[in-house]
């Protein structure tokens, strides 16, 4: 072993002894190989990381969301030209329906624009990259000459493996048989993964309003069925007095608002007015934590009536009972309203819980508490929750790029399971609200200005969406 340490320092240096007639002995080294260019080195560093900060994953996600959004907007053109061709009467009928398709038309082309100017961005940065790409690579080539000891070239084989390994192991968790078990009327089972983002807009206001909501009616009315709605808190990031409504998907990321705002008062915020993010659309209303009370507020978007349903007495509100993280906790969102399959549902807390969540069944004519079930969840520990096929499910703050569905609570066998360990990867750090969509089985997260959906993927269906 000596001998091949000495062999090799050997070859790396020109040894030169000295002596002279006196008792004094020098030595002198020559180094043989060529000085490592560490200039070099911490240039192409801040290549990299200029490169990192131009592709991001947001820019990929926006073109795509361009492009899912035109795909609806023209099957939906394709659908109504039928339907024009069908029942035109040649008078009254036949305006209205060319008026309504000369609006899909105006705004097929305000996104066809959109979607040029996107792409044509994306080209210009795709052909900047590549070029950078290449001359890092000439450069990586050269440096790797320096390594003639094979030291990075066996930590890149050992990440390497590494990685493998855990494709390995997320294959293995992902691909287990699914229990062949049935919840309720729901026969979807749990939530078994979450996939995308795959949507994401920053929609007519980018970078404008930090906290609200999104989503699709889970009951819509007839001639809704595609509308999608937005509340926005403008007022303190905390208060809204109107829901925003689209007429699709497409219309909500290029900013065309049709048919606009349906207002709940002149005033923001005042009695009535919206207080928090956690806000949720079914059935033609609007269900949301009243303004400085601990009831929810039933808002009916046709009828312009409001009806209140007071909590428990002891439920927190006016934030003393937030959803927190280790660095911070969202302001007003002490009631959470959720919907799904069954209807909507209302997660909160009181003093009798000892700050526990606790998740209450909203029934209609007359909107009553149903049914009511106490967790054993502490609510600061949760980011928020969402309902999906009469299961409540928790997410926690994992990083600024990942949150974490960890517990689910079964109302049907009222079991509950801390270690889910589903991982979502956010366009944002803070995730402030999320509303399950039961229609698309689609989940909409608002986190920070951005809106986000996610694919939900349960353990009956496996991979496949209907």
């Amino acid at each position: 072993m000596k001998l091949n340490v000495v062999v090799a320092l050997c070859a790396l240096f020109t040894l030169t002894q000295q002596a002279s007639s006196g008792e004094k002995c020098t030595c002198d080294v020559h180094n043989t190989e060529k000085e490592f260019p560490h200039s070099k080195l911490k240039t192409m560093e801040n290549n990299v990381t200029d490169c990192n900060n131009q592709i991001t994953s947001q820019k990929v996600l926006e073109l795509e969301s361009l492009l899912l959004g035109l795909e609806l907007r023209l099957d939906q053109l394709k659908e109504d030209v039928s339907v024009l061709e069908k029942e035109d009467d040649g008078q009254l009928y036949g305006v209205l329906s060319l008026y309504v398709i000369e609006n899909e038309m105006v705004e097929i082309n305000q996104l066809i624009d959109k979607l040029n100017g996107t792409t044509l961005r994306h080209q210009l940065l795709t052909a900047d990259s590549f070029h950078q790409l290449e001359e890092l690579r000439i450069e990586m080539q050269e440096l790797e000459e320096f390594d003639t000891m094979q030291v990075v070239r066996g930590r890149f084989d050992n990440r390497r493996l590494k990685n493998d390994l855990n494709l390995c192991r997320i294959g293995l968790n992902t691909t287990a048989a699914p229990l062949q078990l049935k919840y309720g009327t729901c026969p979807l089972g749990h939530v078994q993964n979450i996939t995308g983002p795959r949507v994401y807009t920053q929609g007519e206001y980018p970078g404008s309003y930090y906290y609200g909501a999104w989503g699709r009616d889970p009951k819509p009315l007839a001639g809704k069925e595609s509308w999608y709605w937005l509340v926005m808190l403008t007022s303190s990031n905390a208060y809204s007095h109107y829901v925003r409504l689209y007429s699709g998907l497409s219309a909500l990321i290029i900013g065309v608002s049709v048919p606009g705002n349906v207002q709940i008062h002149p005033s923001n915020p005042t009695t009535n007015t919206i207080q928090g993010p956690n806000v949720v659309l079914y059935g033609g209303v609007l269900y949301y934590n009243c303004f400085n009370e601990y009831s929810i507020c039933h808002f009916n978007l046709t009828s312009k009536r409001i009806t209140k349903l007071q909590l428990p007495k002891g439920t927190r509100y006016n934030s003393k009972g937030n959803f927190c993280h280790l660095e911070t906790c969202y302001p007003y969102t002490d009631l959470d309203l959720a919907t799904d399959e069954s209807g909507v549902w209302v997660i909160y807390t009181t003093n009798q819980d000892f700050g526990n969540l606790v998740l209450s069944k909203v029934e209609d004519e007359p909107l009553r508490l149903g049914q009511t079930w106490h967790t054993s969840v502490y609510k600061q520990s949760v980011t928020n929750t969402f309902m999906a096929c009469g299961i409540l499910y928790a997410t926690r703050y994992v990083s600024k790029n990942l949150e974490e569905i960890f517990y689910s609570f079964d109302t049907t066998t009222g079991k509950e399971n801390f270690n889910v360990g589903i991982f979502m990867n956010k366009m944002a750090a803070n995730v402030l609200s999320l509303n399950y969509s039961p229609v698309d089985r689609m989940l909409h997260a608002y986190c920070d200005t951005h809106m986000v959906s996610y694919k939900v993927l349960f353990e009956l269906l496996g991979n496949e969406f209907p």
